[in-house]
């Protein structure tokens, strides 16, 4: 093992945690101090969703950059990032529907029906419910391999449907979203084109 694998190794979870979790009380503060500018629902709505995307995102950069440096342990990182866009999508969708809407399930369904970029958020969190429910070991176990990333390729909608939900809930400047967008573009054709001949027969790595 390198010595840049071994302390990659060492401290990426540590890491990846501080990222997951730091942003939640920092946006409470800032909501609770008033600095979220003149719609501070909205940018609270705006914000958690954006990092949602970005876990999402980054949890389909794993695979590429394991089939890059053979790094097979980063498996598990990608189980938690993908953990950690689940859990943003539902702060995201809590304060939709708690903050915004004040559980108000009549008038959010009508939200949901009426506008298309609502649709496609709501479809992209709830096609991220059976993938946050089946990553765990006994999930895979029970489910086999070959049906378990099955299950899981539905994470190529979800990206889709999140990027299309944030370009169209944008209402000016659409730069963010298109960048998100262009980079989960690049790496649904990373893992759908580029992905590389299977060494042994034996050996199976969920995607995620």
């Amino acid at each position: 093992m390198s010595t840049v694998e071994r302390v990659t190794r060492r401290f990426i979870r540590p890491a990846l945690w501080l990222l997951v979790v730091l942003p939640a009380p920092m946006l409470i503060a800032q909501l609770l101090l008033d600095q979220l500018g003149a719609d501070p629902i909205d940018k609270l709505e705006r914000l958690t969703g954006a990092w949602a995307l970005r876990f999402l995102i980054a949890s389909l950069a794993v695979t590429p950059l394991m089939w890059l440096t053979g790094w097979g342990w980063l498996v598990a990182q990608r189980k938690f990032l993908g953990l950690a866009a689940f859990f943003w999508a539902f702060g995201h969708l809590s304060v939709y529907t708690v903050l915004d809407w004040f559980f108000d399930w009549q008038e959010i369904t009508k939200d949901i029906l009426k506008h298309l970029y609502i649709t496609l958020g709501m479809t992209a969190f709830v096609l991220m419910v059976p993938l946050a429910l089946t990553s765990t070991k006994g999930a895979i176990k029970r489910l086999g391999g070959v049906r378990w990333n099955r299950l899981h390729s539905l994470v190529y909608v979800s990206v889709i449907a999140a990027c299309l939900h944030f370009v169209w809930a944008v209402k000016k400047d659409i730069t963010e979203p298109m960048i998100y967008g262009g980079i989960a573009l690049v790496l649904l054709a990373v893992r759908v084109v580029g992905r590389p001949p299977a060494r042994t027969k034996s050996v199976t790595v969920p995607s995620a």
